[in-house]
């Protein structure tokens, strides 16, 4: 091949090579990934189990946040009291200066009624069924709708399972004592104990065993035997009614700023929503481990007398509750929306439940 071709040839291929690279397409570069840093109040006090730490707690769902969106969204926690008072979260997230808040949506039902449902009903469903409807019954749906207009939207955060009636000064015989009683209980169940005579109050958690001990109040209840007796409420009373008619089931609420919330992308929403739905399953896991042990404590090592309530008592609380649920339900619409909604799914899970796990424990093992 003469020197002009092999010149030729060469010239050729790099400008063709030359064409090639100059025609291809640029390589977009990978843009770095938007992070979130927000921030959550609490309305429990610092260091509670389930309520602030431990097992399906907030910070317990924030480190499931933090690890899953690899540190995309980051959420700085405050308890109660260290960034704003323990009760005043519904007003920090809907002005938006807040982005979260752990508490239960039944603190806010002096605002909407309807957001005690959502929490839990006297004489209502258990966990089974109060996390059945929310997640597949409609539920979750009606508790956006009624946040709607607040501008926030809200999440079931954890669990407790069922709670205990309370911690008494002397033990309830008959209902004429519940007149006049002094008594901590918050949402609903303090709207029915009133309509029979009680001084029902609602008080943070850091503030209960403080008012039973100086007898500010004569009776109280918080959750269950292992929280109780952390907060040592069996050293200012000795008395323990149980099971709590008026909490069958407790779920915690996350409620999110809604304009905070549209501005993450959907994996991010995804994570936020995972998290909890695993710290539900996690956190009354762990109650149900816990309280077998801490209730044998308090009864035989602490002079605990842990007893049902009369059943008279017990029916006079159902027929209050029934006449309050009615009563608010006819006078709000969206009241109603809710109450339906809860009530016709429970009838339907009331039926299961009968067949099922109470026929298990009554028939099979004779709880």
């Amino acid at each position: 091949m003469s020197f002009t071709r092999r010149k030729f040839l060469t010239t050729a291929a790099l400008s063709s090579t030359a064409g090639l690279v100059l025609g291809a397409p640029a390589i977009a570069k990978a843009q770095p990934a938007e992070r979130f840093n927000w921030r959550m109040t609490n309305a429990y006090s610092p260091g509670s189990p389930f309520y602030v730490e431990g097992p399906g707690s907030p910070t317990d769902v924030i480190a499931k946040i933090n690890a899953m969106s690899g540190g995309r969204l980051t959420i700085q926690h405050f308890s109660a009291g260290e960034l704003i008072p323990a009760l005043e979260g519904f007003e920090a997230v809907q002005s938006g200066t807040i982005q979260m808040n752990a508490a239960n949506s039944y603190f806010w039902s002096g605002t909407t009624f309807a957001a005690q449902y959502f929490t839990t009903v006297p004489f209502g469903m258990s966990f089974m069924g109060h996390m059945a409807w929310l997640y597949h019954g409609g539920g979750l749906e009606l508790w956006e709708e009624v946040y709607e207009p607040y501008g926030m939207i809200a999440l079931p955060l954890n669990n407790t399972g069922v709670q205990m009636t309370g911690w008494f000064r002397e033990p309830i015989e008959d209902i004429g004592q519940l007149n006049g009683l002094r008594m901590r209980v918050p949402g609903l169940a303090g709207k029915v104990y009133s309509a029979l005579g009680v001084d029902a109050r609602v008080l943070p958690g850091g503030e209960i065993f403080p008012a039973l001990e100086r007898g500010v109040i004569d009776a109280a209840e918080f959750v269950g035997p292992y929280q109780d007796r952390r907060m040592g409420l069996q050293n200012a009373a000795k008395f323990y009614h149980t099971t709590g008619w008026h909490e069958p089931s407790t779920t915690g609420e996350l409620l999110i700023s809604k304009q905070h919330w549209d501005t993450l992308p959907d994996d991010l929403k995804m994570i936020v929503k995972s998290a909890c739905m695993a710290a539900c399953l996690e956190s009354v896991t762990w109650s149900e481990a816990v309280n077998g042990e801490a209730m044998t404590d308090l009864v035989d090592n602490h002079g605990v007398t842990a007893s049902m309530l009369p059943e008279p008592v017990v029916n006079a609380l159902r027929e209050a509750t029934m006449d309050t649920l009615a009563s608010e339900a006819n006078a709000d619409p969206m009241v109603r929306k809710v109450h339906d909604s809860y009530m016709a799914f429970k009838a339907n899970h009331d039926r299961w439940a009968g067949a099922s796990e109470r026929a298990w424990l009554n028939d099979i093992i004779g709880v």
